[in-house]
């Protein structure tokens, strides 16, 4: 089994906390047995000691035989669970062991540590991750700020990805400064009710008709949401461009982009993966899909059909 003993000294930048972490973890509780009522499943809980502190990992068929592993991070502000809204990961069609990290620093179960965003700290956490998993190999996937981390896990420990997938990353370019994409970004930070949460959800994060969740799934991501901005203490790093830093990625990338994503317009993206990453495999653009892509079902039926063709 490879180690993370060669990695460098992970050093604490900022932290983030929930305001009353009992209640706060308590509430958070009963929205994960709310989502598992509503699918039907039970997701397998790990705990995994890393640098950053605690880091917590659900699970889906982890004690299971099969010869695939993918390992997920979610985007900034979210938890890894959104990837399963109205059974998402379904639609991955293939029998694969999956494990959903809940990235340290984003309001989910996880201690609030977080290393300098620009360090190659979190690659090391990552690695960290997968050793206290036990995975030797595993294909990667993440989603906004999720991809950055699957590109820093990708310089320092590319033997251990068989492939990374990209889905709107936020690795590829500065956060988008277009008027628009800024009023509904900052408006339900400024305002934290219901109704913003749902207009940002729906101007910048999907694109009704054709990307959208159920009624019950988009009441629980409002929930959340509301809950994030108003009881957890975000002083976690953004995700920034990686620019010349992605020439360092050698494993084999695909990157999946959302043309209605306002956050990290897509065309930008991928000119900005084609001059630096050699090692792009693919581009896939699905239409008329926001920057919650993690959530299309045609982006989790790509990552399934490539897991199953490697």
């Amino acid at each position: 089994m490879p180690s993370s003993t060669l990695s460098a000294d992970i050093k604490v930048k900022h932290t983030s906390y929930f305001k009353d972490k009992k209640a706060d973890f308590d509430y958070f509780e009963n929205w994960v047995n709310q989502l598992e009522k509503n699918n039907e499943r039970t997701y397998e809980r790990h705990t995994v000691t890393t640098s950053l502190g605690n880091t917590h990992v659900w699970g889906l068929n982890t004690h299971q035989d099969y010869p695939d592993t993918l390992v997920i991070f979610p985007g900034a502000r979210t938890t890894s669970l959104i990837w399963d809204f109205d059974r998402g990961l379904d639609n991955l069609n293939h029998s694969m062991k999956i494990y959903l990290v809940e990235t340290n620093g984003l309001p989910n179960l996880s201690e609030g540590n977080t290393p300098e965003i620009r360090s190659l700290d979190y690659g090391w956490w990552a690695t960290e991750v997968l050793d206290g998993l036990k995975i030797e190999k595993a294909f990667v996937a993440g989603a906004s700020f999720g991809g950055l981390i699957c590109m820093k896990l990708g310089i320092v420990s590319p033997d251990r990805i068989r492939a990374a997938f990209l889905l709107n990353p936020g690795c590829l370019q500065p956060f988008s400064l277009r008027l628009k994409n800024l009023y509904y970004n900052i408006l339900p930070i400024l305002r934290p009710s219901e109704s913003n949460v749902l207009t940002f959800l729906n101007k910048a994060v999907f694109s009704i008709p054709n990307h959208q969740l159920s009624p019950t799934a988009e009441k629980m991501l409002v929930d959340y949401e509301v809950f994030a901005l108003t009881r957890y203490k975000d002083n976690t790093q953004k995700p920034y461009y990686m620019n010349e830093q992605l020439a360092e990625v050698t494993v084999d990338t695909y990157l999946l982009e959302g043309d209605q994503d306002l956050l990290f317009p897509h065309q930008q993206s991928i000119d900005n993966a084609k001059k630096h990453m050699k090692s792009l495999k693919e581009v896939v653009v699905f239409p008329h899909v926001g920057h919650g892509i993690e959530t299309h079902d045609k982006a989790l039926k790509f990552i399934g059909k490539t897991i199953q063709k490697s």
